[in-house]
């Protein structure tokens, strides 16, 4: 049962029931206020009518009864229900050295951070953060709130390491990738370009090489380094103003590839509301038309 504590309702309504049932039993109420010796008098002269049907509180009492079964949420176990995952995938690369995190532009390069998040669909999403060496700070994964908290707490202090490694990173996202075996997907490296040279670059194409986009976000006014990445990975280049278009090309420009996972989840079907259904029957006791 999916939801068992309805189960808590079920003894208050038999002792409702059997209370409702003593009730109704014989005249009610008139057996304490008429004097016995008058209403044996009566009943032998045929003024007395005992025979009250007791179908009605008993159609009621299975009603409520079999409802409140349903509410408890009997459900049957299946395995056969397949999963999927899309195997196009998001990773952002972020500089978190002191150059970049204590720019007065930080906080809007981290806004459009949180603006491509939030348009990622059904793609997971990872986190890269990198410095004088680089870091994974959130794995692949479906939780882009969490991915969006993470991304909002990187500072100065999060990367212990100085200086600035951009092609330790982007080796590091290529091996993200593979471990995640997402066969497609974009790189997002935001940073000012410091560290970008021929080891970034190489590792640039080896990410295009693997059916992923490289594509960068420049802090600064982007030079032509910028470019020979971005052509490199597949990719392009978007400045601090342009997070609009950064959204639309996560969201736009995204590959839906769907694979059934390896593993079988555990389905329960929640069957109360054919059990609503089995109430209906007695409640249709209580229209049924009185002989006259």
């Amino acid at each position: 049962m999916l939801r068992p504590l309805w189960l808590l309702a079920l003894p208050a309504l038999i002792g409702l029931g059997w209370w409702l049932h003593r009730r109704a039993g014989g005249l009610g109420d008139w057996q304490r206020a008429t004097d016995p010796a008058l209403l044996r008098a009566m009943a032998a002269l045929g003024r007395v009518d005992s025979s009250a049907s007791r179908v009605p509180l008993m159609a009621m009492l299975a009603t409520v009864g079999l409802t409140v079964l349903s509410l408890t949420g009997p459900a049957i176990e299946r395995r056969d229900t397949l999963s999927f995952r899309n195997l196009d995938g998001v990773l952002y690369i972020v500089d978190a050295s002191a150059s970049v995190t204590e720019d007065a532009r930080w906080p809007q390069m981290l806004t459009m951070g949180r603006f491509g998040l939030a348009a990622l669909g059904t793609r997971p999403g990872g986190l890269i953060v990198f410095a004088g060496d680089a870091y994974v700070a959130t794995d692949m994964t479906l939780d882009h709130l969490q991915l969006g908290q993470t991304l909002s707490l990187i500072d100065a202090d999060t990367v212990p390491d100085d200086g600035s490694r951009p092609e330790r990173a982007l080796a590091l996202a290529v091996e993200l990738l593979d471990n995640a075996e997402v066969i497609s997907g974009d790189v997002i490296l935001l940073g000012d370009g410091a560290g970008l040279g021929p080891a970034s670059l190489q590792a640039a194409s080896a990410i295009a090489a693997r059916g992923a986009r490289l594509s960068l976000v420049s802090l600064d006014p982007p030079g032509p380094v910028f470019d020979t990445h971005a052509a490199a990975g597949a990719g392009r280049v978007f400045t601090l103003n342009q997070t609009d278009a950064l959204a639309e090309w996560l969201a736009e420009d995204a590959r839906m590839r769907l694979m059934a996972q390896d593993y079988p989840l555990l389905f329960w079907q929640d069957m109360g509301r054919y059990l609503l259904l089995l109430a209906l029957l007695p409640l249709l006791l209580l229209f049924r038309r009185q002989a006259t």
